[in-house]
C-alpha cells in the first residue's frame, strides 16, 4: 500500500527491519497479505498514540477492521509481549548490560475514571475512584509486566499475580526455548 502521508507514528526503515523479524509470518495457506506488516504496525501506532477510535483512522492506512483484527490477533497470541521482551533484551544489550535483568521493581499508580465495568472500585486510603495499573520495570525503568485493577484492590494481593504472572510467562519462555534446543539436538541424532 502506497500512503500518501507520512505520520510522526510511522516506523522508521532501521525500526521495521528490527520488528519485521518478531511478528509472525503468514503460513503460505489462504489468501495472500494485501497489507504489509510494517503499515498493519503503522496502523495501530497512530491509533494508540492518538487516542482514536478504530473507525476514525485515516484512510490512507489500512482499513480500521484489518488494523484491529491484527491488533486483536497479536494481543491474543502474546506478540505484544513477545515484541516487548525483545526490544528489551536488545537495548539492553545494546547499553553493555545482560539481556536478562537481575533485579525488578514493582510500583502502582491510582488512575480516576468515570465510566463503569467490573475494573473500577474505590481506594480507601487516597479516597480515589478508578482503576490501578500495576507496573514491573527493570533497573533501567524498561517495562517488564502490566497489570490494571480496580483501586479497591491492595497493592500486596495485585503485586502476588503480578509477579506470579510474570514468573509463569518467564518460565514457559525458558521452557519453549528448552523444548526448542531439545527438538534441535533430538533432529542431529
Amino acid at each position: 500500500m502506497t500512503k500518501s502521508k507520512a505520520y510522526p507514528t510511522d516506523l522508521q526503515d532501521n525500526e521495521g527491519q528490527v520488528l519485521a523479524g518478531e511478528l509472525p509470518q503468514p503460513k503460505g495457506q489462504g489468501r495472500p497479505r494485501s497489507h504489509s506488516q510494517r503499515d498493519i504496525l503503522n496502523g495501530i501506532f497512530y491509533v494508540l498514540h492518538n487516542g482514536i477510535a478504530w473507525r476514525c483512522m485515516p484512510h490512507d492506512l489500512p482499513p480500521w477492521q484489518t488494523v484491529y483484527d491484527y491488533f486483536r490477533l497479536w494481543r491474543i497470541t502474546g506478540v505484544w509481549q513477545q515484541l516487548n521482551r525483545r526490544l528489551r533484551e536488545v537495548l539492553r544489550k545494546r547499553l553493555k548490560r545482560h539481556p536478562q535483568p537481575s533485579a525488578a521493581i514493582l510500583d502502582s499508580q491510582r488512575v480516576k475514571t468515570v465510566e463503569g465495568g467490573q475494573e473500577r472500585g474505590v481506594d480507601v486510603h487516597k479516597q480515589c475512584k478508578g482503576r490501578k495499573r500495576h507496573v514491573l520495570v527493570d533497573s533501567l525503568g524498561l517495562l517488564l509486566s502490566v497489570y490494571v485493577t480496580a483501586a479497591s484492590v491492595t497493592d500486596p494481593s495485585a503485586a502476588k499475580v503480578l509477579l506470579e504472572c510474570f514468573l509463569i510467562n518467564s518460565f514457559n519462555l525458558f521452557a519453549s526455548n528448552v523444548a526448542g534446543q531439545m527438538q534441535v539436538i533430538k533432529g542431529h541424532w
